[in-house]
């Protein structure tokens, strides 16, 4: 805790909570600064009388109102004090009350009003002076300094409560920012994290059962075949539980007191391609191919992820809605970015299927700066292009 904020809170404790009381005391104490110089007469002065002491008194009362009324306490005391200095009973030494609605007009009314108050009272004290003998000039000084003193005194106030506010304000802001920002990055965490539980759920879930409705007709016909799609299935099944615990474990780490110190899988991308291919024909029996052409360029570690999940996706497709009997997925490198175009011969996806994948693939495309398009190939069958960009255009593409 900062010496500010400590101090910041100790007077919000300790202010009253109807602002009367602060008032009230001030104006107790600016009566008795007046009775002084009446309880402690000087030589020569006026003695006191009961006339005096209610002019001194109406200089120092209205200060209880100075907040709630000020431009009222303001007149008040502005016409008690001339009328006590012209009554000499006595005239007031240093006009308290005066100094008081000044600040009070300075640091809370309008432009006029303040102007308006401070030039009254600077006229009020020059003429009221000059209907005194003996003034010396010392003391128009001192009663001019004096006023305003309090004037910008009150103006500082004004500036400083402005200032307090704004910073208020701006803080007030930059939560709500930090606020939307958080529950931002939550959505797009959740929503990525849902379309990476879909990929790998939906792929191996799909090979596992193209698999599992391969296998009584196998298992009747050719024992070892059969033996072999078990245990695709049951090499399915592990690779989707790795990637499931991978997932997991990420998000444990990112969790407050989560284990950082576990080991982690490496992430797919764009080199595990080949495997993903060979995978999904050796699984399903579709004649699936990659092609790559140009010169390989560095991705960023989550468009790897998007390039990789791309291409499982539209497999996933294939398998699942195409029946499609191959499946060609091409991997062309350029200098700024690098596509992705997955094509096969089958129907495409229906009306109501496959509708989560293609917008899982267009979400993942858009989240690093590429585009997708999706729909009939120009030969027949089904397209999936995606295009990403390299590291370097991925910066300028995000901002």
């Amino acid at each position: 805790m900062t010496l500010r904020s400590a101090y910041a809170k100790a007077t919000t404790r300790w202010r009253p909570t109807s602002p009367y009381v602060l008032d009230a005391a001030l104006a107790a104490l600016t009566l008795f600064a007046v009775s002084l110089q009446w309880i402690f007469p000087d030589e020569g002065d006026d003695p006191l009388s009961w006339q005096g002491w209610l002019l001194g008194a109406a200089t120092a009362i209205p200060l209880i109102w100075r907040r709630r009324a000020p431009g009222t306490a303001a007149y008040a005391v502005s016409v008690a004090t001339p009328a006590q200095a012209l009554y000499h009973a006595p005239p007031p030494d240093v006009m308290y009350g005066g100094m008081v609605v000044l600040y009070t007009m300075a640091a809370q009314t309008r432009p006029w009003q303040r102007r308006t108050m401070l030039a009254g009272w600077i006229i009020g004290v020059v003429v009221t002076m000059q209907h005194q003998s003996h003034q010396a000039p010392f003391e128009y000084a001192f009663h001019l300094m004096g006023l305003v003193a309090a004037y910008a005194l009150g103006m500082l106030t004004r500036v400083q409560r402005a200032y307090t506010a704004e910073l208020e304000d701006r803080a007030h802001r930059l939560e709500r920012e930090r606020a939307a920002d958080t529950a931002r990055a939550r959505a797009e965490e959740r929503a990525r994290i849902a379309r990476d539980m879909h990929d790998i759920l939906a792929h191996a879930v799909s090979l596992m059962v193209v698999q599992a409705e391969a296998g009584p007709v196998v298992v009747r016909k050719d024992p070892d075949r059969a033996e072999a799609t078990f245990d695709t299935i049951a090499s399915t099944g592990r690779d989707a539980m790795a990637q499931l615990r991978r997932i997991l474990g990420v998000l444990k780490e990112e969790l407050p007191g989560g284990d950082t110190g576990s080991p982690r899988l490496p992430q797919p991308g764009v080199r595990t391609l080949p495997g993903l291919v060979q995978q999904v024909a050796r699984s399903t029996g579709l004649r699936a191919e990659l092609r790559t052409s140009g010169e390989p360029r560095p991705l960023s570690s989550d468009t790897e992820v998007a390039a990789y999940r791309v291409v499982q996706e539209a497999l996933t497709n294939t398998v699942k809605h195409a029946r499609a009997s191959s499946a060609l997925v091409e991997l062309d490198w350029a200098d700024d970015h690098v596509s992705l175009t997955v094509t096969d011969d089958g129907r495409g996806p229906s009306a109501g299927s496959g509708g989560h994948g293609l917008i899982g693939i267009r979400e993942r495309a858009a989240a690093c700066g590429g585009t997708a398009e999706t729909g009939e190939a120009p030969g027949g069958g089904f397209r999936v292009t995606v295009r990403l960009p390299v590291a370097a255009e991925r910066e300028r593409a995000l901002g």
